[in-house]
């Protein structure tokens, strides 16, 4: 697709998303390759962006460049949004209690703590993203399993066929111990995403490594 089209076609996504304010969204285009710029007022709104960019058909892959600046004379300092992530972390069933630390230095969130399923690290990364006066999160949160990673690459490969959206065999699993490196062919960027969606999703996963092109398979 022409990059002035492309664009075009992810500025109408933005305006038409309304947890976006397009207008503080800047985007910028080269070979397929999206650059998203300018100020929005939350994280969350950020990754909004982001998620709204991915899922237009003919990008190759996205730069993050959004700047996040919290409105109002009444923002939380550090100590109230850590006091607050650890009570959205203590109050979400999914997560074990005492198992996940958060820092906070200038507005920007440092998750850290071991778990056992990748999607209890999304859990924890959803539960602080939307607070007040975040900036930024970096989830270093680490997957210890507890299941024998020799079903990690049927698991995998079965929820490839069960998603209707996917071509299961223009992908291929290779599974090390934990890491999980996927391969292959697919047509859209968003298939992609989907890809590495599902093989996040299956237990044991602590590493995966996309080699995913996007192309005619």
């Amino acid at each position: 697709m022409d990059d002035n089209l492309l664009k075009q076609s992810i500025i109408d996504e933005l305006d038409f998303e309304p947890s976006v304010d397009a207008a503080s969204v800047a985007v910028t285009v080269k070979d397929g390759v999206v650059t998203l710029g300018g100020h929005v007022r939350t994280y969350s709104e950020r990754d909004a962006a982001e998620r709204v960019a991915a899922r237009v058909k003919g990008v190759r892959g996205i730069a993050q460049d959004i700047l996040v600046q919290p409105h109002g004379a009444n923002r939380l300092d550090d100590d109230g949004i850590a006091a607050r992530a650890l009570s959205m972390i203590d109050w979400n069933v999914n997560l074990p209690r005492d198992a996940i630390k958060v820092r906070v230095a200038a507005g920007y969130v440092t998750l850290t703590g071991t778990v056992e399923w990748q999607y209890q690290k999304d859990a924890a990364w959803k539960a602080v993203r939307n607070l007040e006066g975040v900036v930024g999160v970096r989830n270093g949160i680490e997957i210890v399993p507890s299941v024998d990673a020799s079903d990690i690459k049927k698991r995998i490969e079965d929820a490839f066929e069960r998603d209707a959206e996917l071509k299961a065999s223009a992908i291929k699993v290779d599974v090390s111990g934990s890491k999980v490196t996927l391969k292959g062919t697919v047509q859209t960027f968003s298939e992609r995403k989907r890809a590495e969606r599902a093989a996040w999703s299956a237990a044991g996963v602590s590493t995966l490594e996309d080699r995913i092109l996007i192309g005619e398979a």
